[in-house]
């Protein structure tokens, strides 16, 4: 009888989801925001998302292809490492080229934004995910990362306001203003004096911003098909908008009206910038996120309050910094917040003798 030990790799939970599965519903949530994406802003935002896609999956390929000595002995061996990537293939690529795309502007110059996506297509799948070990080896959210590299490498200053009939005019018709990168800057310097009403900031319509953001109805509709697909647990996007949303309203009351608790600026703050958008479909990634209930928690607290108070102080959208940093503390939130195990009971004490 073998009594050797096989010790492997967790998770040892077995289940008939895969990583494809998981990722395709990802994808198939953020179809909403993508579509409207293209629909306010026209054909250049649809370029913007496929080319974002294309590099992606092209950056994974190559990595993977030169890393498994695809070009040795003249290519001998490449027809087998291109079936094994094919094998291997789980969308992860696709959905970190979609929300790349989403999370950038479209400008003025909107051919400039090409360069920029391939340029952090590239940084986000070579270096942050491929380059620490490919899927769940990474340590920050590759997009975040990608949007941000792409931020401080290249100065965007003209942004354009979503408008209905882009799509079929074949163009981009809007306003072109000088704003940050989304309508935040507006709410965050002019509070309640912003031109957007809550109506706009909910389906999108005016809203300077990046591409996937500026709906939140789209963004909604994507939380809910994931929530249903038990792909997230639906308290925790939730979780950090209320806290967020209640930390900015506390901050812009001290500033406003003698310390006043003004609600007028709860759904605005939560609807304006990126921070719909990332409590979805970033926050909630499963590998640079913390794996213990209560780590969760302080987790998504500790974002939102980050969020709020960076964003009253700054004055622009920083939620793609709130999570680089938050991936970077969970593995402090994992070591010292620690889960029950499965199946854990707590003992019972025993009684004293003579009572």
């Amino acid at each position: 009888m073998d009594n050797s030990i096989v010790i492997s790799t967790p998770p040892h939970v077995k289940s008939k989801r895969t990583t494809r599965g998981i990722m395709l519903d990802v994808s198939i949530a953020l179809a909403p925001a993508a579509i409207a994406g293209c629909v306010f802003f026209g054909w250049q935002a649809l370029l913007i998302i496929l080319m974002s896609v294309f590099a992606c999956v092209a950056t994974e390929f190559i990595y993977f292809f030169i890393a498994n000595k695809g070009f040795a002995k003249k290519c001998a061996d490449a027809k087998s490492v291109c079936l094994r990537w094919c094998k291997q293939f789980d969308f992860t690529s696709v959905v970190t080229g979609l929300i790349l795309a989403l999370i950038l502007p479209t400008t003025d110059k909107w051919y400039q934004v090409l360069y920029e996506v391939i340029f952090g297509a590239v940084f986000a799948i070579a270096i942050v995910k491929m380059l620490f070990g490919g899927t769940g080896k990474n340590i920050v959210n590759p997009a975040a990362a990608g949007r941000i590299f792409v931020f401080l490498s290249f100065s965007v200053s003209t942004f354009v306001a979503a408008n209905f009939g882009a799509l079929q005019d074949g163009a981009i018709s809007g306003n072109v203003v000088a704003t940050g990168a989304t309508n935040l800057s507006g709410y965050l310097l002019n509070g309640k004096d912003s031109q957007l009403g809550l109506l706009d900031l909910f389906l999108g319509t005016g809203v300077h911003g990046c591409i996937g953001e500026t709906c939140a109805l789209a963004i909604l509709i994507g939380f809910v098909y994931l929530s249903v697909r038990n792909v997230i647990k639906w308290w925790q996007p939730i979780l950090y908008l209320v806290v967020m949303g209640f930390t900015a309203v506390l901050m812009s009351g001290f500033e406003m009206d003698k310390y006043a608790f003004d609600m007028a600026l709860f759904l605005p703050h939560i609807l304006s910038g990126g921070a719909l958008f990332g409590a979805v479909f970033m926050f909630t990634d499963y590998v640079t996120s913390p794996k213990g209930v209560w780590g969760q928690v302080v987790y998504y607290v500790a974002a939102a309050i980050l969020t709020a108070l960076l964003r009253h102080f700054t004055k622009m959208e920083v939620t793609s910094f709130i999570i680089l940093l938050m991936n970077l503390v969970t593995p402090l939130i994992d070591k010292y917040i620690i889960s029950k195990p499965f199946g854990y009971k707590k003992a019972k004490k025993q009684k004293k003798e003579g009572k």
